[in-house]
């Protein structure tokens, strides 16, 4: 089954938890990155906040799995 992950400031992704996302908070830019290369292999969309997607940077839009998508700022 495919899953929805959310990454960002735990205060900015912490309710995305009762809609059934698996969320991962992450306070800085390392633990952004950390929690991205940890993701696990069920994950296919990634709902990241405005910041976690700089911390990423362009790099992360793929043509495969894990599909980012950034919340409006």
């Amino acid at each position: 089954m495919a899953h929805v992950a959310v990454i960002g400031a735990g205060s900015a992704v912490r309710g995305y938890a009762m809609a059934g996302a698996l969320v991962l908070p992450a306070e800085d830019d390392a633990a952004v990155r950390a929690r991205w290369r940890r993701l696990p292999a069920d994950v296919v969309v990634v709902v990241l906040t405005a910041a976690a997607a700089r911390a990423l940077g362009p790099g992360t839009a793929t043509t495969h799995p894990p599909f980012p998508v950034v919340m409006p700022a």
